[in-house]
């Protein structure tokens, strides 16, 4: 049986463009999640925006969240 470092190295190999499609077909692969959980992120996410249009929380660039997320994942930070 093949492993998951073994896995991850053949991944590695792949064209940019493969690897991100390999990475959302993986996300698809997910369960999708209860009713409940929706509502409860369509929630946060209204909560979110009317905070940002109130001006009472900033943006940030999405290149330097991506960044940091890439720091962390490389670092072992980020746990499943």
């Amino acid at each position: 049986m093949i492993t998951f470092e073994e896995i991850l190295q053949e991944a590695a190999c792949f064209p940019p463009n493969q690897r991100l499609t390999l990475a959302h077909r993986l996300l698809l692969s997910e369960p999708s999640p209860s009713p409940e959980v929706d509502e409860a992120w369509d929630s946060v996410i209204r909560e979110r925006i009317m905070r940002y249009d109130q001006g009472q929380t900033q943006a940030r660039p999405a290149s330097e969240v991506l960044s940091e997320l890439d720091d962390q994942l490389s670092t072992g930070l980020l746990h499943s």
